[in-house]
């Protein structure tokens, strides 16, 4: 790739009235904006894949597709995975 690189994806899933999507988005945002990452959130009320999938897990976090963690996000560990 020629020493060019793309922005991370940063995917959180959860829904509306969550606390702990609350919380998780505060960290996301944060971490997100000091590394230039994309965040993009998904509702699992309006995805039925998601939902099926995710339902007892969230807020579940997703580092470019792939699950990073799910409940609480832990600043550092993101930070890390985003470093990479």
């Amino acid at each position: 790739m020629c020493g060019m690189t793309s922005a991370r994806t940063v995917t959180l899933i959860g829904k509306p009235g969550c606390h702990l999507c609350d919380d998780a988005r505060a960290v996301v945002e944060k971490v997100a904006a000091a590394t230039g990452a994309v965040l993009v959130e998904q509702d699992i009320t309006q995805d039925e894949e998601l939902y099926r999938r995710y339902w007892e897990q969230i807020p579940v976090v997703l580092v470019d597709g792939e699950q990073h963690t799910f409940w609480r996000v832990d600043e550092l560990r993101l930070r890390r995975a985003l470093a990479v």
